[in-house]
């Protein structure tokens, strides 16, 4: 018997897959659990109108997941941070870090699809990739610069 799967089965095949199964496996478990649903000519044609619809959908989602990676790409990220002899930090920049900058330019991205692989430890430039939905990756220019030190008030001044 010729059936649509509805879902993926083990060992079976995948949604949507038009596979032959042995009549009473379908009779008996794949149509009772509502698995698969028997494959005539309307339910072939009602599954391609679903699936048309469906990757037009995604077509669609992808264009604006692409819209925002490329808004986020633009984005270039200073972050000041404190830092000694020879440009060490004192720290480190972490995903976190660049999370809040990005949240301080108006765009939001969660901290765990930031791509990086060991926190940022000197000074200089960073490419840092954020994995977005779909397969799209976006690419963050982060910019780590030594903190300018705040002058200090002088004696004469605090103690008056």
């Amino acid at each position: 018997m010729k059936v649509i799967l509805q879902e993926t089965l083990e060992g079976v095949g995948h949604l949507g897959d038009l596979i032959n199964v042995a009549d009473g496996f379908a009779r008996n478990y794949l149509l009772p659990r509502r698995k698969a649903v028997e494959a005539d000519s309307r339910s072939i044609k009602a599954f391609e109108h679903v699936k048309r619809v469906a990757a037009e959908k995604a077509k669609k989602e992808k264009l604006e997941i692409e819209a925002h990676a490329a808004k986020v790409s633009a984005v270039s990220l200073t972050i000041e941070m404190q830092a000694g002899k020879d440009d060490k930090l004192f720290g480190s920049v972490t995903t976190k870090d660049i999370a809040e900058g990005l949240a301080a330019q108006g765009i939001t991205v969660d901290r765990r699809k930031i791509q990086l692989a060991q926190p940022i430890k000197e000074l200089g430039t960073v490419s840092v990739p954020i994995k977005m939905p779909r397969d799209v990756v976006a690419t963050v220019t982060v910019r780590v610069v030594k903190q300018q030190e705040a002058e200090e008030p002088s004696a004469s001044e605090a103690k008056g």
